[in-house]
């Protein structure tokens, strides 16, 4: 079955045939390049790219500085100090909810063992991780993706 060409331009090397939505762009060698609308070229691949890169670059920077808080708790560092008081007031704020789920373990004096800041470290994780795939849902996916995926799905 043949489409009737909307539009076509003919170039010294390639041939731009428009068939309704989809865009073919035939080469001199016969050589086929289909840009229609998938997942790749789409308009809304970008921002959810973009969206799902913050959400990872703002889960990386709590984590490290939960990271360092567990780090000087377990090492016993002095909570005087300016970088310790400094990371210990910063994640505070990532550490508050979780900090009566479990208690402390003391190490030896001075040095505490707080599986709140790792517990904390995961469940920030975890969420993060929600929040890329709600973003993945808008995603926009071409017949044949969405075809090889449900396959997959159904093979599993």
């Amino acid at each position: 079955m043949s489409c009737p060409r909307s539009y076509a331009r003919t170039f010294a090397f390639f041939e731009i045939v428009a068939y309704g939505n989809y865009t073919v762009v035939i080469f001199k060698n016969n050589f086929l390049f289909n840009q229609g609308m998938d997942s790749s070229n789409s308009p809304s691949t970008k921002p959810l790219y973009r969206g799902t890169q913050i959400v990872w670059y703002l889960l990386g920077v709590v984590e490290v500085l939960l990271a360092f808080r567990f780090v000087l708790r377990i090492f016993g560092a002095n909570p005087e100090a300016g970088f310790t008081s400094f990371i210990y007031g910063t994640t505070y704020i990532f550490a508050a909810p979780f900090l009566s789920v479990f208690s402390v373990s003391k190490v030896v004096a001075g040095s505490y063992f707080e599986w709140t800041t790792l517990l904390s470290m995961l469940v920030y994780w975890l969420v993060a991780f929600g929040i890329v795939k709600l973003f993945l849902i808008g995603k926009t996916v071409s017949t044949p993706e969405a075809a090889a995926k449900l396959d997959e799905e159904e093979n599993k």
